[in-house]
């Protein structure tokens, strides 16, 4: 009997740190908000695009058909880049992907704004599109790599929450900024 209360005391002993496997730090929830808010970006950079897509044609003087270019760049880049981003993430690492991504992507974003032809709008959104396909993938890497398994459907509950938003406040946005920025 003095053997089993030795080893139940050796195993809670006050000098035993307790380490709690669902604890989650505050900056791992603020890298997984951020890619939540990364995916939940370029869902509403395509759905602010569509809105506004009658006024980009006529401010770059586009036919309709020419339109249909500049979302289908966008999708085309994003659809091919998605199955490559676990590979990207995997050869380049995590945080130099994410921060370089991010980098692309602001910029081509910026540079769609500014775009003086329909050739550099499409050239712009295929490169927009090529860092913002990689964001929906990304989201759900770092969910599931950073957070503990009972703490992961609450992260995808965050990714969900804002993948159904963008779609509904794209158009109001697009709208916005279109009738009050040109």
């Amino acid at each position: 009997m003095s053997d089993t209360t030795a080893t139940v005391e050796e195993e809670t002993s006050p000098t035993t740190p307790v380490v709690d496997e669902d604890y989650v730090s505050l900056k791992t929830w603020f890298t997984v908000w951020a890619s939540v808010i990364g995916a939940f970006i370029a869902v509403l950079n395509i759905m602010i695009t569509n809105a506004s897509l009658k006024d980009i044609q006529g401010a770059l003087g586009a036919t309709l058909h020419e339109g249909s270019f500049i979302s289908t760049a966008y999708l085309t880049a994003e659809v091919v880049v998605i199955p490559l981003t676990g590979w990207l993430i995997q050869v380049v690492g995590l945080r130099r992907f994410v921060l370089t991504v991010s980098g692309i992507f602001l910029v081509a974003t910026l540079c769609c704004a500014m775009a003086w032809s329909l050739e550099s709008m499409l050239v712009f959104r295929t490169i927009a599109g090529f860092a913002g396909g990689t964001f929906i993938p990304l989201s759900f890497t770092v969910i599931l790599t950073l957070l503990p398994p009972s703490k992961q459907p609450l992260g995808i509950a965050m990714f969900s929450l804002t993948a159904t938003q963008a779609p509904s406040i794209g158009p109001t946005l697009g709208g916005f900024l279109t009738e009050n920025y040109g």
